[in-house]
């Protein structure tokens, strides 16, 4: 089992900077991917970012140029720094760890961005 706890979010103005972070414990050999996801109120939840062992990096289109993620994996790490946050990146941010059968979530963060 994989445990992640996330931590950094928080009420920013509009253009500000906020940076993510996600700390895995357990089994943490057996991760083959880290992410944050991201739900809005009343919306689905979406991917943000994502990095593999090649490692490869995924962004969604709303976030590429702003976000940048990055892992440690000394430190077993994942962190999402945030920049030109916009009101619509308010949500809560999710840390997921995909194992090869399973996969983990933290417990969330709120990220509010005020206009």
């Amino acid at each position: 089992q994989v445990q992640l706890v996330e931590s950094g979010g928080g009420l920013v103005q509009a253009g500000g900077s906020l940076r993510l972070s996600c700390a895995a414990s357990g089994s943490t050999s057996s991760i083959i991917a880290l992410g944050w996801y991201r739900q809005a109120p009343g919306k689905q939840r979406e991917l943000v970012a994502v990095i593999d062992s090649g490692p490869r990096i995924n962004y969604a289109d709303s976030v590429k140029g702003r976000f940048t993620i990055f892992r440690d994996k000394g430190k077993n790490t994942v962190d999402l720094q945030m920049t030109s946050l916009k009101p619509e990146d308010t949500a809560v941010y999710y840390c997921k760890a995909e194992l090869w059968r399973s996969v983990y979530w933290g417990q969330g963060t709120q990220v509010t961005v005020s206009s």
